[in-house]
């Protein structure tokens, strides 16, 4: 295997891991996701109710009303004040972070701590 599917394997194997730690079914009826995503050009953010399978809310980077383009750590905070704006307009506060395998630090913890400043709690 090269190197570019090994990491793309360990990613999936340390995916699994989180989701495996944030989702007990008592939790899972209780409070919904919210999956951060990074490509090699956006951001993405989604809020999802696991028990009925639907996306509450969303938002990204490469959206027309979003004014920082790209995927640096500033685009990460001002990501996590819309998402937590709109999630708290569904009636959404307390939610579960997916951070999809990635370490906490950077982008991720900027989205987080700009989450919590507006509202969500996790």
């Amino acid at each position: 295997m090269n190197r570019v599917a090994e990491k793309r394997v360990r990613l999936k194997r340390r995916v699994k891991r989180v989701r495996h730690q944030i989702r007990p079914k008592r939790i899972r009826a209780l409070r919904p996701r919210l999956v951060f995503n990074l490509s090699n050009k956006y951001i993405f953010a989604q809020v999802i109710d696991d028990a009925t399978g639907k996306t509450l809310c969303s938002a990204a980077t490469n959206e027309k009303s979003f004014a920082l383009k790209g995927k640096n750590k500033e685009a990460a905070k001002q990501l996590g004040e819309v998402i937590a704006q709109r999630a708290s307009e569904k009636g959404v506060k307390q939610v579960v972070l997916d951070r999809r395998g990635r370490l906490y630090h950077g982008k991720i913890a900027a989205f987080a701590d700009a989450a919590r400043e507006k509202g969500l709690e996790f």
